[in-house]
């Protein structure tokens, strides 16, 4: 089995195996990945799970995971938002999930270098990726969601799915390049998203109570550079509560176990490596002892809620421990190592090259 991720002082190699061997246990005969034994699957979530188990080395499960995203596609290339046991239990498509797919296929083949798996879910993530581009406007955002019955576009954009995108549509194209597939539209769709997600805050609807749309952008890798750092300044005590991670939601005392590991891989983005540490340190109390993790603390009451250990906090957990740890070939892909910039229309003229990296290693801690 190849090197399992471990971060020195934080996480050993066999408590990240237990980890991902939690996650293996909840996954169902048909590959899917609901978010805990008996529990919906939702195909973002699903895809988070999967790249946890590629990184802990259970490629065949993950794989059994990702047919199991290309059998369950629909025509037009959308997925239902909630799958349970089988069933479809909401029918409206969410765009960055549908959009996600493309991350952890490009992950996976990062870490087995198997071109025939890339090849083989190719057509998935092209037919994703272009349902998603057709919810998109003029300006560069993209609605959030299409209706079940109906197929109308919602009428909201949001920061943080836009910004998911943002990187899903990356390593789509990351992935097109392999297969030798060029989509050179995507390029252009990628300039204008990158453009609003910069330039046009008005564009979404206002969600700034939750963490997700103040770290989004930078993990989205819309933001690099100093505006990343002005941006994780701003609001850091807001939302990081010392010793236990990050909230949820800026005026709830709830801090969470996936937002907290998503906030360390943007951190790791931007080279706030001692802060990753810290906060991945931080948040071990929600680790249970057959390696799962709760969803969160509610550190007012002192008790953990939702009382379900989810697979995507305990996913996050692994990949943000691969990221710091730089074992696998997949760990940099937060990182958008080897990833396109798109073209940048207005914003410049840097073209659809791929970079080994947008980290700036320099970069200044937070105190």
């Amino acid at each position: 089995m190849p090197e399992v991720p471990a971060v020195d002082g934080v996480l050993s190699a066999t408590e990240v195996t237990a980890t991902v061997e939690s996650v293996l246990a909840v996954q169902e005969p048909s590959g899917a990945i609901p978010w805990y034994s008996g529990g919906h699957v939702d195909p973002w979530d699903h895809v988070e799970s999967a790249m946890a188990l590629s990184a802990g080395g259970h490629l065949a499960a993950a794989e059994r995971a990702y047919e199991w995203s290309a059998r369950t596609q629909r025509a037009d290339g959308s997925w239902p938002m909630r799958f349970r046991d089988g069933w479809v239990e909401d029918h409206g498509a969410d765009t960055n999930f549908c959009a996600y797919l493309a991350v952890g296929v490009w992950h996976h083949f990062l870490i087995t270098g198997d071109r025939d798996f890339a090849e083989r879910l190719w057509p998935t993530v092209r037919a994703g990726i272009d349902f998603v581009l057709s919810a998109q406007l003029a300006r560069g955002e993209i609605r959030w969601a299409v209706g079940g019955d109906d197929g109308v576009a919602l009428p909201e954009s949001l920061l943080t799915g836009c910004s998911s995108v943002h990187h899903s549509l990356r390593c789509a194209l990351a992935l097109a390049e392999e297969v030798g597939s060029p989509q050179p539209s995507w390029e252009m769709a990628l300039g204008r998203l990158g453009h609003v997600l910069r330039a046009h805050p008005e564009a979404f609807t206002l969600k700034d109570r939750y963490s997700m749309d103040w770290y989004y952008p930078v993990l989205g890798g819309a933001l690099r550079g100093e505006a990343a750092h002005e941006r994780l300044r701003a609001r850091w005590s807001e939302f990081v509560v010392n010793g236990l991670g990050a909230r949820c939601v800026v005026d709830h005392p709830w801090v969470t176990g996936a937002e907290t590991c998503e906030l360390v891989l943007s951190l790791d983005a931007i080279g706030w490596h001692a802060d990753a540490v810290r906060l991945l340190r931080d948040v071990q109390h929600l680790r249970e002892t057959d390696g799962s993790y709760w969803t969160g603390y509610v550190y007012t009451d002192g008790k953990n809620w939702p009382v379900e250990h989810t697979t995507w906090t305990g996913a996050a957990v692994v990949l943000a421990a691969d990221a710091l740890s730089r074992t696998t070939p997949g760990n940099g892909v937060f990182r958008a190592e080897r990833l396109p910039r798109g073209l940048l229309g207005e914003e410049g003229a840097e073209c659809g090259c791929l970079v080994e990296a947008d980290v700036a290693t320099d970069a200044p801690q937070h105190p």
